[in-house]
């Protein structure tokens, strides 16, 4: 043997260890190719690398609306990426990417000597993009030095690997659509949407600079977080692709001088545009899926990738919510400031105590068996909280019960407009702050609907054949067989003797002549008139059902309103138009629902439509043309509920039906006047100030 001709013995020791640490280093790398420490990906698998998508949500004019999501990816092909995208991260993170096959041994033995021999912890990682790529793909899973040297082994097998099967294009485009950008935004697309709301392919350099040098330390170079920091680094990346011949010294010199300008645009499920829209079809999503499923096919909403088109009109969206948000916050002002000191919230202990009972912190409380002072002695405990008063945030020492009183007082809403032909959703809006008010009043909510219930009233008294001309006395009536129950008019007293006509008791919302045409058109036929019309909710076989004291939901009004501009056929509520996989090959398409046959006759339709034009141009709707100004085609009808708990409004034009409910979630606390909480004042201007934007 060759040691045993060496005759200094320290020499002898020294090859002897070098032999044994080669000899164990193989056999460690050779452990690891055949699996012993945990089975190497093979080559099949590697050739179909899959990825978790997020599922897109797009409004009918195309616009990206929402995601849903475990991650929030969304991976796009190569010819996709701007030039200068790859040439920022090949320039940073592995400038000999293009002349190697996986591995830099160069790159790792700079790194070897600097880090073990002379303690440099700025050498940097030396990993390849392809072994970045590997430890992105297989994420390590323990930690500590034998495992860490474990997996960069795995990584460098898994990488020669992915060189051997893929283009050098092809293993950046598998790099940028699956690495991470922090704050679980995967993949390049996202990132891109997220900081700039824009799409790759639109990224200038600075931005693709931006965001590659934020891959070095997701957090550390945010630009949101830390603008100066991600600054710095971008201008280090852009270094970087002048000193590798990617752009020139005068390109370098005035690209990093560009102010950091994000367009940070986070799609949350809390946040961004109709929210409460996109959570509805979120739960259609999820039956669609489980219904595919059960038929043999596999699709997940939060990983598939699928591409949802909606029926959304995203610019209607906006405006309404703009026009939401103006209105609810004039009438806030004015429903506190007509209560004043001796607000329920504030005064009625009972009320608050109930309030109380039904909270979470409540509940929690008395599940340790804690006695009612107790708990309402910690409940009483002041701490700093930030009260969210629309889009005004608060921050002040409040307790539990401070919290509750507050949000107590807040009106709510509803709003939803169809395109009567088709049933098509063009806006949806289930509430003021979908943050902290999940429940949705489109399509979770009952209330009783008042005088926007009355046109299927009069509708029935046409088709049975009652003139739209036939006079009405407008006394009021006690009905024995109800206890005496007599409804009364709103108006002023001396009008309540006078005769009207049919449409003049709709205009100008007429409760007596409401209840004697539904005795007159007959209850039992109105029921099934409105039936016919798509309300599916149970209706009350009493003679205030004239009066609209029955529950409906905002959606089931809709439709039948739909019916009396499209030819007496309603059409149901629809919100979604197609479904694609990612490669935008249509999986499902969707088709309105629309009444085979209509409701009532023509001329029904007809007399209807005039009648509800008189609510507009003379009736209790007036306001639309004098205080608005709207001079276009209008019809409606409002609608005012007992004690003002509710406010309604329903406004149709030729090509839109749109319904809008105001009040408060807790029943028990309702307007303090009908002045503040008629329909034409607490819910009239959401839809007139819309129309206004338009």
């Amino acid at each position: 043997m060759i040691l045993n001709k060496i005759n200094n013995p320290i020499l002898r020791y020294i090859l002897l260890f070098l032999l044994a640490s080669v000899s164990i280093f193989f056999l460690f790398v050779t452990s690891i190719y055949f699996g012993l420490w945990g089975k190497l990906p093979s080559k099949k698998e590697l050739s179909t690398l899959k990825y978790q998508q997020a599922s897109e949500v797009y409004s009918a004019d195309s616009v990206l609306i929402g995601k849903y999501y475990l991650q929030d990816r969304q991976p796009i092909p190569y010819s996709d990426f701007p030039k200068h995208l790859p040439e920022a991260l090949v320039a940073i993170e592995d400038e000999r990417y293009y002349n190697h096959n996986g591995i830099d041994y160069k790159s790792m033995f700079r790194v070897a000597f600097k880090s073990i021999l002379l303690q440099d912890k700025s050498s940097g990682g030396g990993s390849t993009i392809s072994q970045q790529l590997a430890k992105n793909l297989y994420p390590r899973t323990k930690y500590g030095k034998i495992n860490l040297a474990v997996s960069k082994v795995k990584e460098m097998f898994i990488a020669k690997r992915l060189e051997a099967i893929y283009e050098k294009d092809e293993i950046l485009s598998h790099y940028l659509n699956q690495v991470s950008f922090g704050d679980n935004t995967h993949g390049i697309e996202s990132a891109s949407l997220k900081f700039f709301n824009k799409h790759t392919k639109e990224l200038t350099i600075p931005e693709a600079a931006t965001l590659v040098g934020m891959l070095k330390a997701t957090y550390s170079y945010n630009p949101r977080l830390h603008p100066e920091k991600s600054t710095n680094r971008r201008n280090l990346v852009l270094q970087s692709m002048y000193a590798n011949k990617y752009i020139d010294e005068k390109q370098k010199d005035s690209l990093s001088t560009t102010p950091l300008e994000l367009d940070y645009r986070d799609f949350n499920y809390n946040d961004g545009v109709a929210p409460y829209f996109r959570e509805e079809v979120r739960k259609l999503l999820i039956q669609w899926a489980k219904e595919k499923n059960n038929e043999g096919e596999t699709y997940n909403i939060y990983t598939s990738g699928l591409k949802i088109y909606t029926t959304l009109d995203y610019k209607m969206q906006v405006l309404a919510e703009e026009a939401m948000q103006e209105h609810m916050i004039a009438l806030q002002y004015s429903f506190e400031k007509n209560y004043g000191k001796n607000a329920p919230w504030r005064t009625n202990k009972k009320l608050i105590t109930k309030a109380i009972k039904q909270t979470i912190a409540y509940k929690k409380l008395k599940k340790l068996n804690l006695s009612e002072a107790q708990i309402m002695d910690s409940l009483h405990v002041k701490k700093t909280m930030v009260f969210d008063n629309w889009g005004k945030k608060t921050t002040i020492q409040a307790s539990s019960i401070d919290s509750i009183t507050h949000y107590l007082k807040i009106l709510n809403i509803g709003s939803l407009a169809l395109s009567p032909e088709t049933g098509e959703v063009k806006v949806w809006i289930g509430g003021v702050d979908f943050k902290h008010f999940k429940y949705d009043h489109i399509s979770q909510s009952k209330r009783q609907v008042g005088s926007t219930f009355k046109p299927i009233v009069y509708t029935t008294a046409l088709e049975q054949g009652i003139g739209p001309c036939t006079y009405f006395s407008a006394d009021e009536v006690a009905y024995k067989n109800l206890e005496k129950w007599s409804p009364s008019n709103s108006g002023k007293k001396d009008e309540t003797y006078l005769n009207y006509s049919m449409e003049e008791a709709l205009s100008n919302s007429v409760n007596t002549v409401a209840v004697k045409v539904l005795e007159k058109a007959g209850i039992s036929n109105t029921i099934a008139q409105a039936k016919k019309m798509g309300i599916s909710s149970t209706l009350s076989n009493l003679p205030s059902l004239a009066l609209g004291a029955t529950e409906i939901k905002i959606s089931d009004l809709a439709t039948a309103y739909t019916s009396y501009v499209n030819n007496g056929k309603y059409a149901t509520p629809q919100l979604l138009k197609s479904i694609t996989n990612s490669k935008d090959s249509i999986i499902e398409k969707f088709t309105p629902t629309i009444a085979q046959n209509p409701a009532f006759s023509s001329e029904t339709n007809m007399i209807m439509l005039e009648m509800m034009k008189a609510t507009i141009n003379s009736g209790t709707a007036s306001r639309i043309r004098s205080t608005y100004k709207l001079t276009n085609d209008i019809a409606g009808k409002t609608g005012t509920t007992q004690n003002n708990k509710d406010a309604w409004f329903v406004g149709i034009t030729p090509k839109l039906v749109s319904v809008t409910w105001v009040g408060l979630d807790n029943h028990e606390i309702g307007f303090k006047n009908t002045g503040i909480g008629q329909g034409a004042n607490a819910a009239l201007p959401a839809f007139a100030l819309l129309l206004q934007k338009m």
